[in-house]
């Protein structure tokens, strides 16, 4: 078994034990220690985990760290542990003291499900408050599973590690005051932007006029990036699923992209983005050449089997006002408002049981 599937079957065991531990000790022995043996470490050998392991501070004597992990008789990484239910604090913290006086380069502080990764960016010998790597066991990112594996007594190298510390630790702290942002854009982020197509006086008015351009801006980037992820992955299947048709292994597929209509009707790259979409979340239940498109003077047709009477969906996007429309069971035409393209995901459910009404009539 791989580094990434042993971690990933750690966060598992953690969302189904954490509830009936009571102790530290117990988060100890049925969190942590697994995680340290994941990391290569034999926690039943004191010369490479040392628990309550001691080093007296000035006047300071028999003061402890829970664990150390050790090489070649000294430690490289020391780690403060706490019940899973605690927060994680680092005031008056063992490792703080611990961290200037032993050649250890990295602190870790966790309660067994979230691991936070310290070292000495600001200030050399002198650990820093905010940590570099912020793990959760329960909710891994694969970024964060190759960043661990750094860790790992195979792979460990201090400068390997600290090489990409910063770049982490600046990166956490970025994100979150990114989404921000674009999640509710600030006065001065706006004023950047407004100023540089608006030439008139930004007061008040303009300046939440622009705020709602600037946060839909925002949107529709994400929006037009995952599309374009969408449509480079379905393109590279189709691909593939025509050349082995050319080797006599399937078929290939009749492209959905292919015109049906007359010469008066011009399909947008709207609507080709909607039927992407559409494709894609239907993917997990059917195979995707049999949803295609077609397009009328009055709306965009998805349907199954490349079959007018199994419509999926079909798209109105010849106005101001957009709909995505199903059909009930009695052919009756249901249309719902959407105001971008990201609003036929909360139709997913909608999607599905039109699929499975013809499925069903087709058994």
């Amino acid at each position: 078994m791989d580094f990434k599937d042993t971690i990933k079957q750690i966060g598992e065991r953690i969302a189904r034990l954490k509830n009936s531990i009571q102790t530290e000790e117990a988060t100890k022995t049925a969190l942590i220690l697994p995680f340290i043996n994941a990391l290569g470490y034999d926690v039943f050998d004191p010369h490479e985990v040392s628990p309550e392991f001691i080093s007296d501070i000035g006047t300071k004597k028999g003061e402890k760290v829970d664990y150390a992990i050790m090489r070649d008789g000294h430690p490289i990484m020391l780690m403060e542990c706490k019940h899973h239910n605690q927060s994680l604090t680092l005031h008056d913290n063992q490792l703080l003291r611990y961290f200037h006086v032993t050649r250890a380069r990295f602190g870790i502080l966790t309660n067994g499900v979230i691991y936070r990764f310290y070292t000495d960016l600001a200030e050399p010998n002198k650990m820093d408050q905010k940590p570099f790597l912020e793990v959760d066991l329960t909710d891994l990112k694969d970024f964060q599973i190759e960043e661990l594996k750094k860790f790992h007594k195979s792979y460990f190298d201090v400068d390997s590690i600290l090489s990409t510390a910063s770049e982490l630790k600046y990166m956490g702290e970025l994100k979150p005051l990114i989404a921000q942002e674009m999640a509710n854009p600030s006065e001065p982020v706006v004023r950047l932007f407004a100023k540089q197509v608006y030439q008139g006086q930004l007061n008040a008015k303009m300046i939440d006029y622009f705020s709602g351009l600037v946060r839909k801006g925002f949107q529709q980037i994400i929006s037009d990036q995952i599309t374009e992820r969408l449509k480079s992955a379905l393109t590279k299947e189709e691909m593939q699923e025509v050349t082995q048709g050319a080797n006599g292994a399937a078929s290939a597929p009749e492209s959905p992209a292919e015109p049906r209509k007359d010469p008066s009707i011009v399909t947008t790259a709207e609507e080709l983005e909607s039927y992407y979409i559409v494709r894609a979340i239907l993917r997990s239940e059917i195979d995707g050449s049999r949803i295609v498109h077609r397009d009328a003077q009055t709306y965009f047709a998805i349907l199954l089997d490349d079959n007018n009477r199994k419509p999926i969906c079909r798209m109105y996007f010849n106005s101001q006002r957009k709909y995505i429309a199903f059909l009930d069971e009695n052919r009756k035409e249901i249309k719902h408002e959407i105001f971008s393209l990201n609003d036929i995901y909360n139709h997913t459910d909608s999607l599905k049981r039109s699929l499975a009404m013809y499925e069903k009539k087709a058994e």
